[in-house]
Protein backbone atom coordinates (compact mmCIF):
# COMPACT_ATOMS: atom_id res chain seq x y z
CA UNK A 1 0.00 0.00 0.00
CA UNK A 2 1.49 3.44 -1.03
CA UNK A 3 2.43 5.24 1.92
CA UNK A 4 2.43 9.48 2.71
CA UNK A 5 4.07 10.79 5.74
CA UNK A 6 1.94 13.91 6.97
CA UNK A 7 3.23 16.19 9.14
CA UNK A 8 0.93 17.47 12.01
CA UNK A 9 2.28 20.88 11.98
CA UNK A 10 1.60 23.08 15.16
CA UNK A 11 0.05 26.52 14.60
CA UNK A 12 0.13 28.78 17.05
CA UNK A 13 -2.40 29.87 18.79
CA UNK A 14 -3.02 33.53 18.90
CA UNK A 15 -4.67 34.49 22.25
CA UNK A 16 -3.04 31.93 24.28
CA UNK A 17 0.68 31.66 25.09
CA UNK A 18 2.12 28.59 23.56
CA UNK A 19 1.32 25.12 25.31
CA UNK A 20 3.39 21.66 25.53
CA UNK A 21 1.25 20.75 22.21
CA UNK A 22 4.19 19.08 20.58
CA UNK A 23 4.39 18.40 16.41
CA UNK A 24 4.01 15.12 15.51
CA UNK A 25 4.58 12.89 12.89
CA UNK A 26 1.73 10.24 11.88
CA UNK A 27 2.29 7.44 8.67
CA UNK A 28 -1.48 6.67 7.59
CA UNK A 29 -2.16 5.36 4.01
CA UNK A 30 -1.84 7.66 1.43
CA UNK A 31 -5.70 8.33 1.07
CA UNK A 32 -5.55 9.44 5.18
CA UNK A 33 -7.77 6.16 5.44
CA UNK A 34 -8.96 3.15 4.27
CA UNK A 35 -12.24 3.12 3.82
CA UNK A 36 -13.97 -0.02 3.92
CA UNK A 37 -17.72 0.86 3.91
CA UNK A 38 -20.20 0.08 0.89
CA UNK A 39 -20.69 3.95 0.15
CA UNK A 40 -18.09 6.61 1.08
CA UNK A 41 -20.16 9.83 1.88
CA UNK A 42 -18.77 12.43 0.35
CA UNK A 43 -20.07 15.43 2.83
CA UNK A 44 -18.71 16.99 5.63
CA UNK A 45 -21.33 18.88 8.77
CA UNK A 46 -20.90 22.27 7.83
CA UNK A 47 -20.25 24.56 10.92
CA UNK A 48 -23.41 26.71 10.47
CA UNK A 49 -25.95 24.44 8.71
CA UNK A 50 -27.35 21.00 9.47
CA UNK A 51 -26.59 18.33 6.85
CA UNK A 52 -28.33 15.40 6.16
CA UNK A 53 -25.44 13.58 5.12
CA UNK A 54 -23.08 11.86 7.27
CA UNK A 55 -19.68 12.87 7.20
CA UNK A 56 -16.92 10.55 5.33
CA UNK A 57 -16.23 7.77 7.35
CA UNK A 58 -13.03 5.52 7.70
CA UNK A 59 -11.21 2.32 9.31
CA UNK A 60 -7.60 3.46 10.10
CA UNK A 61 -4.72 0.59 10.99
CA UNK A 62 -3.75 1.86 14.42
CA UNK A 63 -0.42 0.50 13.85
CA UNK A 64 -0.32 3.00 11.16
CA UNK A 65 -1.32 5.54 13.64
CA UNK A 66 1.36 4.81 15.82
CA UNK A 67 -1.12 2.45 18.74
CA UNK A 68 0.30 -0.14 20.72
CA UNK A 69 -1.50 -2.49 22.76
CA UNK A 70 1.13 -1.79 25.13
CA UNK A 71 0.09 2.14 25.54
CA UNK A 72 -3.04 0.97 27.40
CA UNK A 73 -2.64 1.12 30.95
CA UNK A 74 -2.66 -2.63 32.84
CA UNK A 75 -5.88 -1.99 34.56
CA UNK A 76 -7.74 -0.61 30.96
CA UNK A 77 -6.43 -4.27 29.84
CA UNK A 78 -7.91 -6.62 32.43
CA UNK A 79 -11.35 -4.93 31.84
CA UNK A 80 -10.55 -4.93 27.88
CA UNK A 81 -9.36 -8.62 27.86
CA UNK A 82 -12.26 -9.91 30.11
CA UNK A 83 -15.11 -8.47 28.45
CA UNK A 84 -13.32 -9.96 25.02
CA UNK A 85 -13.02 -13.68 26.38
CA UNK A 86 -16.43 -13.68 27.07
CA UNK A 87 -17.47 -12.78 23.74
CA UNK A 88 -18.40 -9.04 23.66
CA UNK A 89 -16.92 -6.31 21.24
CA UNK A 90 -14.77 -3.96 23.32
CA UNK A 91 -13.51 -0.39 22.13
CA UNK A 92 -11.86 2.25 23.73
CA UNK A 93 -13.62 5.69 23.06
CA UNK A 94 -13.02 9.10 23.74
CA UNK A 95 -10.15 11.50 25.08
CA UNK A 96 -8.40 8.46 25.38
CA UNK A 97 -7.82 7.58 22.11
CA UNK A 98 -7.53 11.03 20.74
CA UNK A 99 -4.74 11.20 23.37
CA UNK A 100 -2.82 8.23 22.75
CA UNK A 101 -2.59 9.51 18.70
CA UNK A 102 -1.00 12.32 20.19
CA UNK A 103 1.57 10.74 22.17
CA UNK A 104 0.13 12.37 25.21
CA UNK A 105 -1.18 10.50 28.58
CA UNK A 106 -4.92 9.79 28.93
CA UNK A 107 -6.06 11.30 32.04
CA UNK A 108 -8.21 8.20 31.92
CA UNK A 109 -9.20 4.84 29.56
CA UNK A 110 -13.07 5.09 28.78
CA UNK A 111 -14.96 1.52 27.11
CA UNK A 112 -17.91 1.01 25.40
CA UNK A 113 -19.15 -2.76 24.93
CA UNK A 114 -21.67 -4.89 23.38
CA UNK A 115 -22.28 -6.24 26.89
CA UNK A 116 -25.45 -4.79 28.72
CA UNK A 117 -24.30 -3.06 32.10
CA UNK A 118 -25.80 -6.06 33.78
CA UNK A 119 -23.34 -8.37 32.68
CA UNK A 120 -20.85 -6.00 33.02
CA UNK A 121 -21.40 -6.29 37.05
CA UNK A 122 -21.78 -9.79 36.43
CA UNK A 123 -17.95 -10.31 34.89
CA UNK A 124 -16.18 -7.78 37.55
CA UNK A 125 -16.24 -8.42 41.36
CA UNK A 126 -16.00 -4.78 42.07
CA UNK A 127 -18.07 -2.90 40.00
CA UNK A 128 -21.14 -0.24 40.51
CA UNK A 129 -23.42 1.20 37.98
CA UNK A 130 -23.59 5.11 38.35
CA UNK A 131 -25.90 7.89 37.14
CA UNK A 132 -29.44 8.10 36.11
CA UNK A 133 -29.78 9.68 33.04
CA UNK A 134 -27.17 8.32 31.14
CA UNK A 135 -25.79 4.99 33.50
CA UNK A 136 -22.22 3.83 33.17
CA UNK A 137 -20.09 1.26 34.98
CA UNK A 138 -17.43 2.05 37.03
CA UNK A 139 -15.34 -1.21 37.32
CA UNK A 140 -12.46 -0.70 40.01
CA UNK A 141 -9.37 -2.96 38.89
CA UNK A 142 -6.56 -2.30 40.48
CA UNK A 143 -6.99 0.59 42.76
CA UNK A 144 -8.16 2.45 39.11
CA UNK A 145 -11.71 2.95 38.33
CA UNK A 146 -12.36 2.17 34.60
CA UNK A 147 -15.71 3.86 33.18
CA UNK A 148 -17.63 1.38 30.98
CA UNK A 149 -20.31 2.33 28.81
CA UNK A 150 -22.79 0.31 27.09
CA UNK A 151 -23.80 0.39 23.14
CA UNK A 152 -27.33 -0.91 24.31
CA UNK A 153 -27.50 1.36 27.04
CA UNK A 154 -26.37 4.86 24.74
CA UNK A 155 -29.19 3.80 22.12
CA UNK A 156 -32.00 4.57 24.62
CA UNK A 157 -30.24 7.79 25.34
CA UNK A 158 -32.56 10.84 24.41
CA UNK A 159 -30.53 12.24 21.04
CA UNK A 160 -30.72 15.79 19.40
CA UNK A 161 -32.75 17.03 16.89
CA UNK A 162 -29.63 17.05 14.88
CA UNK A 163 -29.06 13.11 15.16
CA UNK A 164 -32.50 12.25 14.24
CA UNK A 165 -32.16 13.95 11.20
CA UNK A 166 -28.85 12.38 9.73
CA UNK A 167 -29.04 9.26 7.33
CA UNK A 168 -27.34 6.21 8.15
CA UNK A 169 -25.02 5.69 5.43
CA UNK A 170 -26.33 3.06 2.65
CA UNK A 171 -24.82 -0.45 2.34
CA UNK A 172 -23.21 -0.34 6.18
CA UNK A 173 -23.55 -3.34 8.68
CA UNK A 174 -25.21 -2.90 12.05
CA UNK A 175 -21.94 -3.29 13.98
CA UNK A 176 -21.16 -0.17 12.11
CA UNK A 177 -24.47 1.47 12.50
CA UNK A 178 -23.74 0.98 16.29
CA UNK A 179 -20.55 2.34 16.28
CA UNK A 180 -21.54 5.40 14.15
CA UNK A 181 -24.76 6.11 16.03
CA UNK A 182 -23.08 6.20 19.10
CA UNK A 183 -20.24 8.71 17.41
CA UNK A 184 -22.59 10.96 16.23
CA UNK A 185 -23.72 11.81 20.12
CA UNK A 186 -20.23 12.63 20.89
CA UNK A 187 -19.13 15.91 21.91
CA UNK A 188 -16.11 16.75 19.79
CA UNK A 189 -15.16 15.28 16.69
CA UNK A 190 -11.20 14.46 18.08
CA UNK A 191 -13.04 12.68 20.92
CA UNK A 192 -15.41 10.73 18.82
CA UNK A 193 -12.73 8.31 18.05
CA UNK A 194 -13.03 4.24 18.60
CA UNK A 195 -9.98 2.23 18.72
CA UNK A 196 -10.32 -1.92 18.68
CA UNK A 197 -7.66 -3.40 19.93
CA UNK A 198 -7.87 -6.69 18.77
CA UNK A 199 -8.86 -6.07 15.18
CA UNK A 200 -6.02 -2.77 15.01
CA UNK A 201 -8.76 -0.65 14.11
CA UNK A 202 -9.90 3.38 14.81
CA UNK A 203 -13.15 3.80 13.43
CA UNK A 204 -13.48 7.95 12.44
CA UNK A 205 -16.45 8.73 11.54
CA UNK A 206 -16.78 12.25 12.47
CA UNK A 207 -13.75 13.57 10.44
CA UNK A 208 -11.61 13.11 14.34
CA UNK A 209 -8.13 12.38 12.37
CA UNK A 210 -8.88 15.33 10.02
CA UNK A 211 -9.93 17.63 12.95
CA UNK A 212 -6.48 16.57 15.25
CA UNK A 213 -4.04 16.72 12.25
CA UNK A 214 -6.02 20.57 11.77
CA UNK A 215 -5.46 20.83 15.83
CA UNK A 216 -9.07 22.09 16.36
CA UNK A 217 -11.33 21.72 18.70
CA UNK A 218 -15.08 20.80 16.22
CA UNK A 219 -18.80 19.96 17.75
CA UNK A 220 -19.99 17.05 15.92
CA UNK A 221 -23.10 18.52 16.04
CA UNK A 222 -23.74 22.16 15.14
CA UNK A 223 -22.29 23.83 18.04
CA UNK A 224 -25.23 25.73 19.68
CA UNK A 225 -27.31 22.92 19.41
CA UNK A 226 -24.68 20.81 21.36
CA UNK A 227 -23.71 23.44 24.08
CA UNK A 228 -27.55 23.92 24.62
CA UNK A 229 -27.92 20.02 25.04
CA UNK A 230 -24.95 20.02 27.48
CA UNK A 231 -23.83 23.49 28.76
CA UNK A 232 -21.10 21.62 30.21
CA UNK A 233 -18.87 21.24 26.97
CA UNK A 234 -18.18 24.74 26.66
CA UNK A 235 -16.14 24.14 29.99
CA UNK A 236 -14.72 20.91 27.90
CA UNK A 237 -13.48 22.32 24.95
CA UNK A 238 -12.02 25.23 26.59
CA UNK A 239 -10.32 22.29 28.94
CA UNK A 240 -9.24 20.29 25.45
CA UNK A 241 -8.15 23.21 23.30
CA UNK A 242 -5.76 24.53 26.58
CA UNK A 243 -4.05 21.04 27.26
CA UNK A 244 -3.61 20.55 23.67
CA UNK A 245 -2.96 23.69 22.68
CA UNK A 246 -5.44 23.61 19.88
CA UNK A 247 -7.40 26.29 18.52
CA UNK A 248 -11.51 26.20 18.59
CA UNK A 249 -13.21 26.32 15.25
CA UNK A 250 -15.02 29.05 14.32
CA UNK A 251 -18.59 28.39 14.61
CA UNK A 252 -17.97 26.90 18.12
CA UNK A 253 -15.94 29.61 19.36
CA UNK A 254 -18.82 31.72 18.26
CA UNK A 255 -21.19 29.74 20.27
CA UNK A 256 -19.23 29.55 23.18
CA UNK A 257 -19.42 33.40 23.71
CA UNK A 258 -23.05 33.46 22.93
CA UNK A 259 -24.00 30.73 25.29
CA UNK A 260 -20.97 31.75 27.68
CA UNK A 261 -23.50 32.17 30.79
CA UNK A 262 -25.13 28.82 30.27
CA UNK A 263 -22.56 27.22 32.78
CA UNK A 264 -24.44 28.55 35.51
CA UNK A 265 -27.01 26.28 35.35
CA UNK A 266 -24.40 23.57 36.04
CA UNK A 267 -24.44 21.63 39.39
CA UNK A 268 -22.27 23.49 41.91
CA UNK A 269 -20.29 19.77 41.99
CA UNK A 270 -19.96 19.76 38.35
CA UNK A 271 -18.13 23.00 38.26
CA UNK A 272 -15.85 22.06 41.17
CA UNK A 273 -14.65 18.91 38.75
CA UNK A 274 -14.44 20.91 35.67
CA UNK A 275 -12.39 23.68 37.27
CA UNK A 276 -9.94 21.24 38.28
CA UNK A 277 -9.61 19.03 35.44
CA UNK A 278 -8.38 22.85 34.37
CA UNK A 279 -6.68 23.98 37.11
CA UNK A 280 -4.91 20.71 38.20
CA UNK A 281 -3.76 18.96 35.54
CA UNK A 282 -1.18 21.25 34.25
CA UNK A 283 -2.91 23.47 31.72
CA UNK A 284 -3.72 25.96 34.25
CA UNK A 285 -2.82 29.20 32.99
CA UNK A 286 -3.87 28.64 29.26
CA UNK A 287 -7.08 27.20 30.57
CA UNK A 288 -7.68 30.69 32.34
CA UNK A 289 -6.30 33.00 29.32
CA UNK A 290 -9.13 31.30 27.35
CA UNK A 291 -11.60 30.97 30.44
CA UNK A 292 -11.10 35.14 29.87
CA UNK A 293 -11.36 35.23 26.08
CA UNK A 294 -14.50 33.98 26.15
CA UNK A 295 -15.78 35.99 28.90
CA UNK A 296 -16.03 32.97 31.24
CA UNK A 297 -13.42 33.86 33.73
CA UNK A 298 -15.50 36.49 35.14
CA UNK A 299 -18.43 34.44 35.57
CA UNK A 300 -16.17 31.37 36.91
CA UNK A 301 -13.11 33.06 38.73
CA UNK A 302 -13.42 36.83 39.04
CA UNK A 303 -9.66 37.21 39.13
CA UNK A 304 -6.42 36.26 37.54
CA UNK A 305 -3.96 33.72 39.13
CA UNK A 306 -0.21 32.19 38.56
CA UNK A 307 -0.41 28.94 37.07
CA UNK A 308 2.26 28.82 34.87
CA UNK A 309 4.88 27.19 37.90
CA UNK A 310 2.20 25.00 38.94
CA UNK A 311 1.82 23.71 35.34
CA UNK A 312 5.12 23.21 35.05
CA UNK A 313 5.01 20.19 37.89
CA UNK A 314 1.74 18.64 37.05
CA UNK A 315 0.30 16.51 34.05
CA UNK A 316 -2.58 14.57 33.32
CA UNK A 317 -1.15 11.53 34.68
CA UNK A 318 -0.02 13.22 38.04
CA UNK A 319 -2.24 15.83 39.33
CA UNK A 320 -2.98 18.02 42.11
CA UNK A 321 -5.47 17.80 44.77
CA UNK A 322 -8.51 21.07 44.17
CA UNK A 323 -6.89 22.53 47.91
CA UNK A 324 -3.74 23.59 46.15
CA UNK A 325 -4.99 25.32 43.17
CA UNK A 326 -7.99 26.82 45.66
CA UNK A 327 -4.80 27.91 47.91
CA UNK A 328 -2.80 29.18 45.09
CA UNK A 329 -5.75 31.16 43.57
CA UNK A 330 -6.73 32.75 47.11
CA UNK A 331 -3.22 34.34 47.73
CA UNK A 332 -3.58 35.33 44.15
CA UNK A 333 -6.16 37.46 45.26
CA UNK A 334 -5.25 38.57 48.23
CA UNK A 335 -1.79 40.25 46.54
CA UNK A 336 -4.21 41.22 43.54
CA UNK A 337 -6.37 43.32 45.89
CA UNK A 338 -2.56 44.63 48.21
CA UNK A 339 0.48 44.13 46.52
CA UNK A 340 3.55 43.14 49.14
CA UNK A 341 6.86 43.24 49.33
CA UNK A 342 8.67 40.25 47.35
CA UNK A 343 10.70 39.16 50.90
CA UNK A 344 6.91 39.06 52.72
CA UNK A 345 5.59 37.08 49.66
CA UNK A 346 9.03 34.51 49.82
CA UNK A 347 8.92 34.54 53.47
CA UNK A 348 5.31 33.48 53.33
CA UNK A 349 5.52 30.67 51.55
CA UNK A 350 8.90 29.48 53.42
CA UNK A 351 6.78 29.76 56.68
CA UNK A 352 3.85 27.56 54.95
CA UNK A 353 6.76 25.03 53.76
CA UNK A 354 7.89 24.76 57.32
CA UNK A 355 4.80 23.68 58.80
CA UNK A 356 5.42 26.78 61.84
CA UNK A 357 8.67 27.57 61.67
CA UNK A 358 8.38 30.80 61.78
CA UNK A 359 11.26 32.05 62.47
CA UNK A 360 13.57 30.35 60.58
CA UNK A 361 11.00 30.95 57.81
CA UNK A 362 11.83 34.66 58.03
CA UNK A 363 15.51 33.95 59.04
CA UNK A 364 15.64 32.38 54.94
CA UNK A 365 13.96 35.06 53.46
CA UNK A 366 16.31 38.13 55.03
CA UNK A 367 19.01 36.26 53.39
CA UNK A 368 17.59 36.38 50.20
CA UNK A 369 19.97 38.97 47.39
CA UNK A 370 18.08 38.08 44.39
CA UNK A 371 16.34 40.38 42.57
CA UNK A 372 12.18 39.44 42.50
CA UNK A 373 10.33 39.12 39.02
CA UNK A 374 9.70 42.34 38.02
CA UNK A 375 7.30 41.17 35.82
CA UNK A 376 5.04 40.11 38.34
CA UNK A 377 2.35 43.00 39.02
CA UNK A 378 1.36 42.27 42.62
CA UNK A 379 4.89 42.79 43.61
CA UNK A 380 6.23 46.28 45.38
CA UNK A 381 9.80 47.37 44.99
CA UNK A 382 11.77 45.80 48.11
CA UNK A 383 11.44 48.14 51.18
CA UNK A 384 13.99 47.17 53.61
CA UNK A 385 11.82 45.65 56.03
CA UNK A 386 13.61 44.68 58.93
CA UNK A 387 13.25 41.75 60.84
CA UNK A 388 10.21 42.29 62.79
CA UNK A 389 8.03 44.45 60.23
CA UNK A 390 8.98 41.38 58.03
CA UNK A 391 7.64 39.39 60.59
CA UNK A 392 4.44 41.19 60.80
CA UNK A 393 3.91 41.80 56.92
CA UNK A 394 3.83 37.86 57.31
CA UNK A 395 1.20 37.38 59.60
CA UNK A 396 -0.48 40.19 58.09
CA UNK A 397 -0.86 37.99 54.75
CA UNK A 398 -1.48 35.06 56.27
CA UNK A 399 -5.27 36.56 57.74
CA UNK A 400 -5.84 38.32 54.21
CA UNK A 401 -5.17 34.99 52.67
CA UNK A 402 -7.66 33.07 55.01
CA UNK A 403 -10.15 36.03 54.49
CA UNK A 404 -9.72 35.62 50.69
CA UNK A 405 -10.96 32.07 51.24
CA UNK A 406 -13.92 32.93 53.04
CA UNK A 407 -15.06 35.32 50.46
CA UNK A 408 -13.88 32.76 47.62
CA UNK A 409 -16.83 30.54 49.71
CA UNK A 410 -19.57 32.41 50.85
CA UNK A 411 -22.26 33.68 48.34
CA UNK A 412 -22.59 36.89 50.50
CA UNK A 413 -18.85 37.71 50.12
CA UNK A 414 -18.42 36.71 46.56
CA UNK A 415 -21.56 38.99 45.23
CA UNK A 416 -20.01 41.84 47.16
CA UNK A 417 -16.45 41.16 45.27
CA UNK A 418 -18.56 40.71 42.12
CA UNK A 419 -19.99 44.42 42.62
CA UNK A 420 -16.39 45.75 41.42
CA UNK A 421 -16.47 44.32 38.01
CA UNK A 422 -19.39 45.99 36.72
CA UNK A 423 -18.90 44.80 33.09
CA UNK A 424 -19.16 40.87 34.30
CA UNK A 425 -22.33 39.17 34.35
CA UNK A 426 -23.38 39.65 38.29
CA UNK A 427 -22.72 36.76 40.13
CA UNK A 428 -22.99 35.02 43.46
CA UNK A 429 -22.09 31.56 42.78
CA UNK A 430 -19.94 29.55 45.05
CA UNK A 431 -19.09 25.89 44.03
CA UNK A 432 -16.17 25.61 46.39
CA UNK A 433 -17.97 23.13 49.29
CA UNK A 434 -17.12 23.68 52.78
CA UNK A 435 -15.02 20.49 53.02
CA UNK A 436 -12.78 21.33 50.41
CA UNK A 437 -12.85 24.99 52.00
CA UNK A 438 -11.68 24.07 55.53
CA UNK A 439 -9.08 21.81 53.97
CA UNK A 440 -7.33 24.63 52.20
CA UNK A 441 -7.65 26.48 55.19
CA UNK A 442 -5.85 24.24 57.11
CA UNK A 443 -2.51 24.91 54.38
CA UNK A 444 -2.45 28.28 55.96
CA UNK A 445 -3.41 27.43 59.72
CA UNK A 446 0.18 26.98 60.92
CA UNK A 447 2.01 30.34 59.87
CA UNK A 448 2.56 31.82 63.68
CA UNK A 449 5.45 33.41 65.17
CA UNK A 450 6.55 29.99 66.78
CA UNK A 451 10.77 29.44 66.97
CA UNK A 452 10.00 26.24 69.07
CA UNK A 453 8.15 24.05 66.91
CA UNK A 454 9.37 20.89 66.13
CA UNK A 455 10.44 21.39 62.10
CA UNK A 456 7.76 19.61 60.20
CA UNK A 457 8.61 20.65 56.64
CA UNK A 458 8.84 17.78 53.79
CA UNK A 459 12.59 16.55 53.37
CA UNK A 460 14.20 16.86 49.47
CA UNK A 461 12.64 18.12 46.04
CA UNK A 462 11.14 15.15 44.72
CA UNK A 463 7.22 15.10 45.00
CA UNK A 464 5.19 12.67 46.13
CA UNK A 465 2.27 13.10 43.10
CA UNK A 466 0.31 9.77 44.78
CA UNK A 467 -0.27 11.93 48.16
CA UNK A 468 -0.16 15.30 45.95
CA UNK A 469 -3.57 14.20 44.61
CA UNK A 470 -4.81 12.90 47.86
CA UNK A 471 -4.70 16.31 49.45
CA UNK A 472 -1.82 15.22 52.14
CA UNK A 473 -1.30 18.69 53.76
CA UNK A 474 2.76 17.97 54.07
CA UNK A 475 3.23 17.41 50.05
CA UNK A 476 0.57 20.18 49.40
CA UNK A 477 2.61 22.75 51.46
CA UNK A 478 5.67 21.73 49.94
CA UNK A 479 4.29 22.27 46.04
CA UNK A 480 2.17 25.59 47.31
CA UNK A 481 5.96 26.83 48.58
CA UNK A 482 7.82 26.05 45.69
CA UNK A 483 5.22 27.29 43.43
CA UNK A 484 4.96 30.55 45.18
CA UNK A 485 9.18 31.63 46.22
CA UNK A 486 9.69 30.14 42.32
CA UNK A 487 7.45 32.60 40.67
CA UNK A 488 8.58 35.46 43.02
CA UNK A 489 12.06 34.76 42.85
CA UNK A 490 12.59 32.33 39.43
CA UNK A 491 16.60 32.91 39.50
CA UNK A 492 17.02 32.17 43.48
Amino acid sequence: MAMATLKLVCKPNLHIRPTPFQCIRMVVPRSLAVVEAADQCTASIPEQKENKKVPGWKKLNSKELGLKNSMIASPTKKVLNLLKKKGYDVYLVGGCVRDLILKQTPKDFDIITSADLREVMRTFSWCEIVGKRFPICHVHMDGTIIEVSSFNTSRCKPAMHFVHNIEAPSGCGKDDYLRWRNCLKRDFTINGLMFDPYAKIVYDYMGGIEDIMKAKVRTVAPAAASFQEDCARILRAIRVAARLGFSISRETAHSIKDLSSSVLRLDKGRLLMEMNYMLAYGSGEASLRLLWKFGLLDILLPFQSLFSNLDRLLAPNRPCHSSLWVAILALHKTLSDLPRDPLVVAAFSLAVHNGGNFSEAVGIARRIDKSHDVRFPELLDPSGLDAEALADEVLNLAESVKGTLSQMTTRYLVSQAMADYPQAPHSDMVFIPLGLYIKTLNIFEDVKVSSRRKFLSKHGKKIDYESLAQGDLQETRHVFARVVFDTVYPLY
